[in-house]
């Protein structure tokens, strides 16, 4: 590629001197204390290292997807621990299972918080600064930059009352221009070598581009500062209800409860649900989908904090709102009403207990742990089949999650249940270290089987036991967090900064008028764009043209103007005193 003609070669930067005149080494200034710590902040509010710890944070938030998390699934976390004795305390230690508040994910989300910050507030400024400037002056060489091109103005016929200037046109371009929504200063001069006058307006816009990535990056910092408060001040606890048990809002109601730093037990506010019923559909069309869920819909009755009563319905995908909270349908399954009696006929246990499900089918299994009551203490583990069907090998299976064959087994364990020690137990498992197996396994004795209404005999003459009915219980995730509403606005900032940034060009046009000998004007026009845009040279030849068309062309001698009724003014005064128009009719 040739070079413009009035190119030249600048000089050779002089190489930075290593010694001094009289051959010393040149002592170069230590940085210090000051320098080091200037240093560390530019390099850590640069666009480039923000980018990077924002994917640094995204990596960082995989491993709370691979690992069950303590805040939002603690069952998840203890079974975690039951199936995976080796590698869990290691995770622990790791604080993978809190991710999202662990020491090296608070870390990058800090640095993330202060490049953020300190990347924003001076491009702030500058672009405010240049909000108030004018548009810079009109360059010398307007042929250097995109989209050059040039149009002739013609002078006015003689005796025309309208003339064409440098300035007449200059200003036309300028009122096109800022219709267009430009920013524009006119600017004059003279040749130099003619000394004829020059106009010339330089226009600018596409600032909202800068103010849409800035309202970008301000967004993000305003997510970043809603979470972080959010998950201070807010809260997240799960209970297992069964139908007909009610769950009040306390802080002993919850089966697992996860404050956040600056929870007090003051912000719980005081309501009542009760869980009236529990329905659950299932696909029975398709043989592909078959036996797969369609919907789930828990029937609750709530009584706020005033005392007002309501009905709702919680579904998946539609929590219930209320005292603060959101109250998500979690899980749910199988709650037999199991009856456990002495030999005497009395009652020494009586609870519809939950089961967890183990599989799609609603395989299910629980335990009933009865400590007082009969000759020695006993623990039951059971598992419950909604509709049981058997395997060629003989083992029991749910062929189906609804309740059309229900069926319940027990394995009977009789010793010490470990709840004397002190040390907190699940209620869904049975240390069985320290107790004999009476039924089921390689005991030779065959596992207690039930069918609802049915009671059965405990082996050793310890008693009975019986399965009254099936229930279904919901477990019930309770969410409070009280700048969900600000992290939707700054989401929504954050959609509206970054598509502004990315479609808005921003760009500068110049039209300059330069008058000639013979009275006629020479217009160029050329634009610059901040970054890329593929429409600029478009844009500016359709500028070019619309100007040009409200001026005549110099080879068909027509006059110049811009509206409609000066124009056929202009033609009726080059007109003859007496003769029509050219297209009137007599």
């Amino acid at each position: 590629m040739s070079r413009p003609s009035d190119h030249f070669d600048s000089a050779e930067p002089a190489e930075r001197p290593t010694e001094n005149a009289d051959g010393s080494e040149v002592t170069l200034p230590k940085l210090g204390l000051v320098g080091w710590l200037r240093w560390f902040w530019r390099q850590l509010t640069s666009m480039r290292t923000a980018l990077f710890l924002l994917l640094l944070l995204a990596l960082a938030a995989v491993p709370g997807s691979l690992v069950p998390q303590r805040a939002a699934d603690p069952n998840g976390v203890t079974q975690y621990f039951v199936d995976n004795p080796d590698l869990a305390p290691f995770l622990d230690k790791l604080q993978l299972f809190n991710v999202y508040t662990s020491v090296w994910f608070s870390a990058i989300y800090l640095l993330l918080f202060v490049s953020l910050i300190g990347c924003v507030v001076p491009r702030t400024k500058h672009h405010f600064d240049a909000l108030r400037a004018k548009p810079p002056r009109t360059p010398a060489r307007l042929s250097r930059l995109a989209g050059f091109t040039t149009r002739e103005v013609s002078a006015p016929a003689a005796g025309a009352e309208a003339s064409v200037t440098a300035a007449s046109v200059v200003e036309s371009a300028r009122a096109l221009l800022k219709r267009q929504r430009y920013r524009t200063v006119v600017f004059t001069g003279a040749d130099r070598r003619t000394g004829r006058e020059i106009v010339s307006v330089s226009a600018e816009r596409g600032y909202m581009r800068e103010t849409g990535n800035l309202v970008f990056h301000s967004a993000l910092v305003g997510i970043l500062i809603t979470v972080g408060v959010g998950g201070g001040f807010g809260y997240q606890g799960q209970r297992v209800v069964v139908e007909g048990q009610t769950f009040v809002n306390t802080l002993l109601a919850y089966d697992s409860f996860n404050p956040g730093r600056f929870f007090n037990d003051s912000q719980l506010s005081p309501y009542k649900i009760t869980l009236d019923s529990f329905s659950a559909s299932y696909e029975t069309q398709s043989l592909k989908a078959f036996g797969q869920p369609t919907d789930y819909t828990a029937a609750v009755t709530t009584v706020d904090a005033s005392g007002n009563t309501a009905q709702n319905d919680i579904k998946v995908n539609s929590p219930l709102q209320i005292g603060g909270t959101d109250v998500y349908l979690l899980g749910n399954g199988y709650a037999p009403t199991i009856t456990v009696r002495n030999p005497a006929g009395d009652v020494v246990f009586t609870d519809s207990v939950p089961f967890l499900p183990q599989d799609a089918a609603l395989t299910s299994l629980g335990v009933v742990k009865v400590p007082d009551g009969l000759p020695s203490q006993v623990g039951l583990i059971g598992f419950f089949y909604p509709t049981q069907a058997q395997a060629d090998t003989g083992v029991y299976y749910s062929s189906f999650p609804d309740l059309q064959y229900p069926v319940l087994t027990l394995n009977v364990y009789d010793g010490d249940l470990g709840l004397d020690g002190g040390v907190p137990a699940s209620v869904y498992s049975l240390n069985t270290d320290t107790m004999t197996q009476l039924t089921g396994g390689s005991t030779g004795v065959k596992s207690l089987e039930l069918k609802p209404g049915e009671t059965v005999d405990l082996p050793n003459g310890l008693g009975t036991v019986s399965l009254d009915g099936v229930k279904r219980f919901a477990s019930l995730d309770v969410h409070h967090d009280p700048t969900q509403g600000w992290v939707l606005v700054f989401a929504i900032l954050v959609l509206a900064g970054l598509l502004t940034s990315l479609f808005i060009p921003r760009r500068r046009v110049w039209v300059k008028a330069t008058e000639r000998a013979d009275g006629s004007v020479h217009v160029e026009y050329a634009g610059l764009a901040r970054g890329d845009d593929p429409r600029l040279v478009e844009a500016v030849t359709a500028l070019a043209d619309r100007h040009a068309a409200g001026f005549p062309d110099p080879a068909a001698g027509g006059s110049a103007d811009l509206s409609t009724d000066e124009a056929a003014a202009e033609d009726s005064a080059q007109l003859e005193p007496g003769s029509s128009p050219p297209d009137s009719k007599a």
